[in-house]
């Protein structure tokens, strides 16, 4: 429905096969996942009038996201946003990690499992099981780490993500997906119209590195307040500290469900479709990307994207949690299982 040709994904990376998957509902949504990175290629839901609407961002063939940067659609671990400094120390042990992002580590390092090929395995026509092994040492983390993913397509017309992993050693664990979405219809568009409601009062504030110091800053009544819905490019240029820092949005909100996978956390929406779509989970933070730093490099079918083409809203623990001991933790042990959900729902108001 795409009008992706899934032969162009067929490939050998790092002596892995690579193939495109096709998910699809009851309802005729449609949901495109290669295994190269587990990204999410593309997102066919319906808007106001019933017409099939690709909201993701990404690329045509396999070539284009092994060579380029970026994290279009991708799993990010083992630690999804950054980590101060690129170190972090655990029972007394202090581990370096690689430097990719000023003076920290983003996503897990420049190979992080957005780069990794992983095992999948298709269960019907609306789920996707992707499983990795991330060794001991990988990207200087510690611990055998044992990733389960599975993706699923409902008849809600909902991408539904759970995470799963163990480990052998004590490790720090911060899986999300890290899917741009454009709701216009036309993925080149700007998302300045898109309205966005965030159910938070608080956010962790970072520096002109944007990295977290372990505080909290109320925004209520500032540009980073979202509690009622408005279009993102309202504030978005506003003199605002948080939002010079970044270009715009690039910030952590600390969610108010507390955890509660049932309850919205957030929602987006575009008048020109008509399509919405709620985020819900099971994790503490939202952090909302408002692609400050797309610079109109071609996508799917030579669409570029230009700068503020797309919005990413990342479920996680807080940024450089290993780092700030009064954030909600994120350690994994052996004998304990991590476990985290998010739902990506979409309808038409």
């Amino acid at each position: 429905m795409s009008g992706l040709d899934p032969a162009r994904f067929n490939a050998t990376v790092d002596g892995k096969p690579v193939k495109l998957f096709v998910l699809t509902n009851a309802r005729g949504a449609e949901a495109c996942i290669i295994n190269y990175g587990g990204r999410v290629v593309s997102l066919m839901v319906p808007d106001r009038d019933g017409r099939m609407t690709d909201v993701e961002l990404g690329y045509d063939n396999i070539d284009d996201y092994v060579n380029n940067d970026g994290n279009y659609g991708a799993l990010i671990g083992r630690y999804g946003n950054r980590i101060g400094n690129a170190r972090f120390t655990l029972d007394g042990v202090t581990y370096e990690l690689p430097v990719n992002n000023g003076p920290h580590c983003l996503h897990g390092g420049p190979k992080g499992f957005d780069k990794l090929v992983w095992d999948a395995c298709l269960e019907g026509n609306s789920r996707l099981v992707l499983t990795l092994l991330s060794p001991d040492g990988d990207a200087g983390f510690p611990g055998n780490l044992n990733v389960k993913v599975t993706y699923t397509l409902t008849d809600e017309n909902a991408l539904d993500i759970e995470y799963e992993a163990t480990t052998d050693a004590p490790t720090v664990v911060n899986l999300t997906n890290h899917s741009y979405f454009n709701l216009n219809g036309d993925l080149s568009s700007s998302i300045h119209n898109h309205e966005v409601m965030i159910d938070a009062n608080v956010i962790t504030p970072s520096d002109e590195t944007l990295i977290t110091d372990g505080s909290m800053r109320n925004i209520l009544g500032s540009p980073l307040d979202f509690t009622t819905a408005k279009p993102l490019g309202r504030d978005i240029n506003a003199p605002y500290d948080q939002l010079i820092n970044g270009n715009g949005y690039d910030q952590n909100f600390v969610l108010n469900n507390r955890g509660n996978i049932n309850k919205v956390a957030a929602t987006c929406y575009s008048p020109v479709t008509g399509i919405k779509m709620e985020i819900l989970t099971s994790e503490p933070g939202l952090q909302i990307y408002t692609g400050n730093f797309l610079d109109g490099q071609p996508g799917k079918h030579g669409v570029p994207y230009p700068e503020r083409s797309a919005v990413a809203f990342e479920t996680q623990h807080y940024p450089n949690t290993p780092n700030c001991p009064s954030y909600p933790p994120c350690e994994l042990r052996p004998g304990e299982i991590y476990r985290t959900r998010t739902i990506y729902r979409f309808t038409v108001a």
